[in-house]
């Protein structure tokens, strides 16, 4: 039976209306699944960088540990020398002591210099690997956290679409 604002008829009405109910069911269903799962990949994305941060602090503090002892044995080498430098230069007259005094302490200057340049270029690679790491991590949680949620906002668009080419046929 015709109904002047159904032409289709009255039955095929209710079979698209109830279609389209359907598929806003399932839509609805799609969409809260897709934010579970989002949340839950942003949770996890947050565990990883949590950790993937920790084991970043714990690589820097170990190279800086590294580059201390390094420096306390550069230190204790020096100190070495200057003892050795002195006991050479003790056993000279006055007059001749002061030049080479004067050049060991340089010396001995240079090396302490040195030394703690090493340790201190020892440790850079370590710590910019580490941000450079923590980094890496937090934008990959970032891209994690987006991704579920587009492909609900997708799927949604897709089964509204699909609602209304029923609603014309």
């Amino acid at each position: 039976m015709q109904n002047e604002h159904t032409p289709m008829g009255e039955g095929a009405a209710n079979t698209v209306d109830a279609v389209v109910e359907k598929v806003q069911e399932v839509s609805t269903a799609v969409v809260d699944k897709a934010t579970q799962v989002g949340q839950a990949a942003a949770q996890k994305a947050v565990e990883v960088k949590d950790a993937a941060v920790a084991k970043a602090v714990e690589v820097k503090d170990a190279v800086v540990k590294k580059a201390v002892e390094v420096k306390k044995a550069a230190v204790k080498r020096v100190s070495a020398a200057k003892k050795a430098v002195k006991k050479a230069v003790a056993g000279k007259k006055p007059a001749k002591k002061a030049a080479p005094a004067k050049a060991a302490k340089k010396a001995v200057k240079k090396a302490a210099k040195k030394a703690a340049k090493k340790a201190a270029k020892k440790a850079r690679p370590a710590k910019k690997a580490a941000k450079k790491a923590a980094k890496k991590v937090a934008r990959k949680v970032a891209k994690a956290a987006k991704r579920p949620a587009k492909k609900a906002v997708a799927k949604k668009k897709t089964a509204k679409k699909a609602a209304r080419r029923k609603g014309r046929r």
